[in-house]
C-alpha cells in the first residue's frame, strides 16, 4: 500500500532531525580531539543547519472554482475534522497564501494590505516591515478559530475601475480578463495582497511549506509571484476541473506562469479534480472510468506532460472520506495516489540534495582532519628521533639541544611575514569580488534594465533587453572566478614556499566553481523571458508593472549573488584555516619538544619513559585516525533513509 504524503513527510522530518543530531554530535567529537578548524566547523555547522530546517514548497496554483482549497484541506488538514481553507463556491482564495512555520514567530496570520502594491517596494521587502501587515492571533487547537481567521484572505473590496487599475487589477487594453464591474461600476478585488500563516502544524514544523495561490488575473497583477515564488517551489500541483478539463485560462496559466524551458516537468503535477461529477448513476463503471481517461489524455496532450503526471483526484470526497474514515471512498476518491506522487517526487528529490551534500561536507571535513592528524604524526616521529638521539648524552649535549630548540622556535615566529603578506593580499582581491557581486553592483544593473523597460511604446525587443543584462550578471560571475583563480594561484605557490620551508603539509583547497551560479542566473532568465512572451507586451508598456518585474527580478538575483560570496568566502577560509591549524600545530610540537627536553634535564622523568609516552601518543592518532575514517563513513551511509532506520544512533554514540 502506498504511503500519503503525510507519512512520507513525517519519515523525512524524522530522517532529518536524526540526522542532524548526529551531524551535532560528529562536530563535538571532532572539536573534543582538536581536530575541527575553523572552516570545516562551519562548514559542518551550516550543513546541520541546512539538514535541520531546509523547507520544502509545493505550490497549487489554479484559475478560480477548480478545487484548490479543498484539495490543501484534503491532503494537509483532514485530522481537523473540517475545512480549514475556505473551500465554498466561487471565488476563495483571494491572495497568494503561504503556510509555514518559524518557531520564534507566535502562530498568527499576517495579511499585507492591498494598498501596499501603489508603493515601489517588492514583497521581500514588506516581508521585513511588520508595521504593516495586520496580524490575527490563532488558537492552533482550536479549527473552528482557524478555519475563521483563514477566511480572511477570502475578504474583497468594491473599488472604482480606477483604483483598480491603479492597483493592477484593471488594463482597459485587455477587456477579457478584467473583473466584472456592478451596477455602479464598480470592480471587486482583494482586500489583501499576501498572507502568511505561521502555526506548529505537524507537517509545517518537519519545513514543508504550502502556496496556495489566487486565479490568472491575480497572478498577473503580481509578477513577484510567477516570477519568485512559484519557480522556488519544489513541486506546483496544477488543478483542473475534471469536467471543463484544460480551458482557455488554465491553459494560460500554464504557458504563461508554470513551464519554462529548463524544466523536465518532473515536478509539476497536474490535478483533474473533481471527478465525482462525473459519478453517474446512469453510467457505468466502466464508462465512468473511459470518460477520465479521455479527460486525462486531453490533459496530458494539451499541456506536454508525462500521462502518469496527470492525476483524476475528488479532493472533495478524499476529504470526506479522511474525515469519516471511509477507506472505500477514499480509494474512489484517488486522493492516495496523488499523495504517494507527490512524496516519491519532491521529497525523494529533496533527499538526494541533502545527501549530495553531505557527501561532500563529509568528503572536506575528512581530507582536513586527517591533514591535521598527520601534522602531529609527522611531529611526535620528528620528536622520538630527537629523543633517541640523546641517549648516552651529557648534561650539556641536552642543555645545547634545549637552546636549539628555543632558536628554531624564534626563527619560527620571526618567519611569518610570508604568512602575513599572503593574507594582505588575498583581503585585497576577496574585497574586489565583494564589489562585483555587491549590492551596489546589482542595483546599478537594475536601474539600466528598469530604464530599458521604462522606454515607450511595445517592448518587442524584451528579449535583447534581458539579455544584455543577464549577460552583465553573468561577466560579473566570469570576473570574480578569474579573481579565485589568481588567488587560487598565489595560494599554490606560497603553500609550496611554506611546505618547503616549515615542513608544512599545506594543500590549497579546490577553487569555488561559480558555474552553477551562471546556469542559475540563466534559469532566473528563461523564466522571465518565458513570463514576458507576446501575453504579457501590454503589461510591458506600464512603468509601474515594469518596476514590479525589477524589483521581483532584484530580489531573486540578490540571492544568487550573496550565495556565490558565501562560496568564495568559505573557500578563503578554508586555506586560512589550514595555515591556522598548523601553525598551531607546529606551536604545540615546540612547546612539546621543550617540555621533553625540561623533564630529561629535571629528572622529572627520564628518557624511556618519554619515548614510552610518545610511543602511546602515536598509537592514540593511529585509534583516531581509524575512527576518524569509520565515524565519517557512519555518517554518510546515515544519509541515505534506508540506512538511517537499519543504525540507531546509540550505536555511533556508542562507538
Amino acid at each position: 500500500m502506498s504511503r500519503s504524503f503525510n507519512q512520507q513527510l513525517d519519515q523525512h522530518g524524522a530522517w532529518r532531525s536524526n540526522f542532524a543530531h548526529r551531524l551535532q554530535w560528529l562536530s563535538r567529537w571532532l572539536t573534543e580531539n582538536e581536530l575541527l578548524d575553523q572552516a570545516v566547523a562551519e562548514r559542518l555547522r551550516g550543513l546541520e543547519q541546512q539538514i535541520r530546517t531546509s523547507k520544502v514548497m509545493v505550490a497549487f496554483v489554479a484559475e478560480f472554482s477548480r478545487g484548490k482549497s479543498e484539495l490543501i484541506n484534503a491532503i494537509f488538514f483532514a485530522d481537523y475534522g473540517r475545512r480549514i481553507m475556505p473551500a465554498s463556491a466561487g471565488r476563495t482564495t483571494m491572495c497568494p497564501t503561504e503556510l509555514g512555520y518559524d518557531p520564534a514567530i507566535a502562530p498568527k496570520l499576517r495579511l499585507l494590505p492591498i494598498e501596499t502594491r501603489l508603493e515601489p517596494h517588492s514583497l521581500t521587502h514588506w516581508r521585513e516591515k511588520s508595521t504593516r501587515w495586520t496580524e490575527i492571533p490563532i488558537e492552533v487547537g482550536n479549527a473552528e478559530q482557524l478555519a475563521q481567521a483563514m477566511g480572511k484572505v477570502a475578504e474583497v473590496r468594491w473599488v472604482s475601475k480606477d483604483e483598480a487599475r491603479a492597483l493592477g487589477f484593471w488594463n482597459p487594453e485587455t477587456p477579457d480578463d478584467n473583473p466584472v464591474q456592478d451596477a455602479e461600476g464598480r470592480v471587486e478585488i482583494p482586500r489583501w495582497r499576501h498572507a502568511v500563516l505561521n502555526m506548529p502544524h505537524p507537517l509545517l514544523e518537519q519545513g514543508l511549506v504550502i502556496l496556495d495561490t489566487p486565479g490568472l488575473n491575480a497572478i498577473g497583477a503580481e509578477p513577484e509571484l510567477t516570477v519568485s515564488l512559484i519557480p522556488q517551489a519544489h513541486a506546483v500541483v496544477f488543478i483542473l476541473g475534471a469536467e471543463t478539463g484544460v480551458t482557455r485560462s488554465d491553459l494560460s496559466i500554464w504557458r504563461e506562469h508554470l513551464i519554462t524551458e529548463d524544466e523536465g516537468g518532473d515536478t509539476r503535477f497536474v490535478v483533474l479534480n473533481k471527478i465525482d461529477t462525473m459519478w453517474d448513476s446512469l453510467s457505468t463503471h466502466a464508462q465512468i472510468e473511459l470518460q477520465i481517461e479521455r479527460q486525462r489524455d486531453s490533459a496530458a496532450r494539451l499541456l506536454e506532460v508525462p500521462l502518469a503526471q496527470v492525476l483524476p483526484v475528488s479532493a472533495q470526497k478524499g476529504l470526506q472520506a479522511k474525515i469519516q474514515r471511509d477507506p472505500r471512498l477514499l480509494e474512489a476518491s484517488r486522493l492516495p495516489a496523488l499523495e504517494a506522487l507527490l512524496g516519491e517526487g519532491v521529497l525523494g528529490k529533496r533527499e538526494t540534495m541533502l545527501r549530495l551534500a553531505v557527501d561532500a561536507g563529509m568528503t572536506a571535513l575528512r581530507t582536513e582532519a586527517e591533514r591535521i592528524l598527520k601534522v602531529r604524526q609527522r611531529d611526535l616521529s620528528e620528536q622520538a628521533l630527537e629523543l633517541q638521539g640523546l641517549r648516552g648524552k651529557n648534561v650539556s649535549v641536552i642543555r645545547h639541544m634545549r637552546s636549539r630548540i628555543d632558536q628554531e622556535h624564534a626563527e619560527f615566529e620571526g618567519s611569518n611575514t610570508r604568512i602575513l603578506a599572503l593574507r594582505s593580499v588575498q583581503g585585497k582581491l576577496l574585497r574586489e569580488v565583494y564589489a562585483v557581486l555587491g549590492r551596489t553592483a546589482l542595483k546599478a544593473d537594475m536601474v539600466r534594465l528598469s530604464a530599458a523597460l521604462k522606454r515607450p511604446g511595445i517592448k518587442l525587443n524584451v528579449r535583447k533587453v534581458y539579455g544584455e543584462t543577464f549577460d552583465s550578471l553573468r561577466n560579473n560571475l566570469r570576473e570574480v572566478q578569474a579573481t579565485t583563480a589568481e588567488i587560487q594561484s598565489m595560494l599554490h605557490a606560497t603553500f609550496r614556499q611554506l611546505n618547503a620551508e616549515q615542513g608544512f603539509t599545506l594543500q590549497a583547497p579546490a577553487e569555488p566553481d561559480l558555474t552553477g551560479f551562471e546556469q542559475e542566473l540563466s534559469q532566473i532568465e528563461r523564466s522571465h523571458i518565458h513570463y514576458l512572451g507576446v501575453g504579457n507586451l501590454l503589461k510591458l508598456a506600464q512603468a509601474d508593472f515594469c518596476d514590479k518585474l525589477v524589483r521581483a527580478l532584484a530580489s531573486r538575483l540578490r540571492l544568487v549573488n550573496e550565495a556565490a560570496m558565501t562560496e568564495v568566502e568559505r573557500w578563503s577560509k578554508g586555506a586560512s584555516a589550514q595555515i591556522d591549524a598548523q601553525l598551531k600545530e607546529r606551536r604545540r610540537n615546540f612547546s612539546k619538544r621543550i617540555e621533553a627536553i625540561e623533564r630529561i634535564q629535571n629528572a622529572a622523568g627520564n628518557l624511556d619513559e618519554r619515548l614510552l609516552e610518545l610511543a602511546a601518543q602515536e598509537t592514540n592518532l593511529a585509534e583516531l585516525h581509524a575512527r576518524l575514517r569509520e565515524f565519517t563513513s557512519l555518517i554518510t551511509q546515515q544519509g541515505k533513509p534506508q540506512a538511517a532506520a537499519a543504525t540507531p544512533f546509540s550505536e555511533l554514540r556508542a562507538a
